[in-house]
Formats: structure tokens, sequence, C-alpha cells
């Protein structure tokens, strides 16, 4: 999973966004549901994981360049 990764070796900051949140459960949608169907809990746990690893993670997409440009200080 990509938190393991991140913890396991990642020094700079990470900004993610997983896509598909809003998909009706058990529904696959695209690569996302793809993805969230490998894996436990769906997406909100796959956001948790990844938060709990220091990822800050955009809801909505548009989040995520704001999150970069906090973090980076452009």
């Amino acid at each position: 999973m990509a938190a393991q990764f991140i913890a396991a070796g990642v020094s700079k900051p990470v900004v993610g966004y997983i896509a598909g949140l809003t998909a009706p459960a058990g529904k696959t949608m695209g690569h996302a549901g793809v993805i969230m169907s490998g894996s436990s809990g769906g997406g909100q746990a796959t956001i948790d994981a990844l938060e709990a690893v220091g990822v800050r993670a955009g809801r909505p997409p548009t989040l995520v360049a704001e999150i970069a440009i906090e973090i980076l200080g452009a």
C-alpha cells in the first residue's frame, strides 16, 4: 500500500487525492474502483491510512493544489 511505502522512506511532503469516494457501495468505477476493490475498508480507509503517515489528502481535487501551495510556500 502507498501509505506503507511512504512511511518506510519518503522524506518529502506528499499530497494525495483518492478518486471514487462518491461511488455507490459495491460499485466499481474506473481505475479508482479497481484500486479500492483490492484493499480493505474502501476509500475512507485508504485516506485514513495515508493521513496517519502524514499525507495531506485533498477533498475535493481542487484542494490538492491549495495544499501543495501551502506546503511549498509558493
